[in-house]
C-alpha cells in the first residue's frame, strides 16, 4: 500500500516526506481554506507541493459543468507534471474525466460512495478512485465494506487508465479517520491510503514500542552507571 498525505499544510507534507514512506498528496477546498489559503495563491501553493513530493499531488477543480471542468483541469495540469485533477463523481465530471483523460490528463474522481460510481470513474477513464469510508461512518454506516465491495469489483476487470503508460486505476481509501481505517484498508487491497497527518503519526505509535524502548533506555542507564 502507498500512503498519501490528506493536507495542504507545507510544513506538514515536508515533515512527512522526510520520513521516506509519503508517495503523493491529495489536497481539497476545505484543506486549503484551513490553512487560510488564498484563491490568487491557489495554483502558486500546488506548485509549491509539487515542489516537495514527487509523486502524485491531487488538486481539485470546484466546477460544476463539465466545459469548466476541463478549463479548470487543463490550468491545473500546467502547474506540474506530478499534478492529478481531482474531480467529483457526477454526471459532469464523468464527462469532464473521459475529456480530460483522453487529452493525457491524470484524473482523481473523489467523493465515490458506491460500486456503480467506482464503475463509471473507471470507465470514464480515471487514474484513480477515491471511495470515503469516515463519512460512512459519520451516518452510522460501514464505509470500510464499500470500499471492500469497490476493491473487488474493479479487480474483476481490467480497467486501464489512457493517462499514464495504460497504468490500471488504482483505489485510494480517503476519508481516513484511524490507524484502523488503513489496516483493514490495506487487507482487502486498496492502492493507496491517503490520511491527515495525525492519522500518519498515530501509524507509527504502538504501546508496546514504546514500553519496549523504555525498558531498553532503562537497561542502558544501568549499563553506563555498572
Amino acid at each position: 500500500m502507498k500512503f498519501f498525505l490528506d493536507t495542504a499544510d507545507l510544513a506538514e507534507i515536508e515533515e512527512a516526506a522526510s520520513w521516506g514512506a509519503l508517495a503523493g498528496v491529495t489536497t481539497n477546498p476545505s484543506l486549503y481554506a484551513r490553512i487560510g489559503g488564498k484563491l490568487e495563491d491557489f495554483h502558486a501553493h500546488i506548485k509549491r507541493i509539487c515542489d516537495i513530493v514527487d509523486g502524485p499531488v491531487s488538486a481539485e477543480s470546484v466546477a460544476m459543468t463539465r466545459d469548466e471542468i476541463i478549463r479548470d483541469g487543463l490550468e491545473l495540469a500546467e502547474i506540474a507534471p506530478n499534478v492529478v485533477v481531482k474531480i467529483p463523481t457526477m454526471v459532469e465530471g464523468l464527462a469532464a474525466t473521459r475529456a480530460l483523460a483522453d487529452r493525457g490528463v491524470a484524473v482523481n474522481m473523489t467523493l465515490c460512495f458506491s460500486v456503480p460510481q467506482a464503475l463509471l470513474a473507471a470507465r470514464a477513464g480515471a487514474r484513480y478512485v477515491s471511495p470515503f469510508i469516515g463519512r460512512f461512518d459519520d451516518i452510522s454506516e460501514d464505509g470500510l465494506a464499500q470500499v471492500e465491495n469497490i476493491v473487488a469489483a474493479l479487480n474483476n476487470y481490467d480497467f486501464t487508465s489512457s493517462t499514464v503508460n495504460g497504468e490500471r486505476i488504482e483505489v485510494i481509501a480517503a476519508s481516513v479517520r484511524s490507524a484502523n481505517h488503513v489496516t483493514q484498508a490495506a487487507l482487502m487491497g486498496a492502492d493507496i491510503a491517503t490520511v491527515p497527518f495525525g492519522v500518519l503519526k498515530k501509524m507509527v505509535q504502538h504501546p508496546l514500542t514504546d514500553r519496549g524502548l523504555d525498558s531498553f533506555l532503562k537497561d542502558w542507564e544501568k549499563v553506563q552507571n555498572a
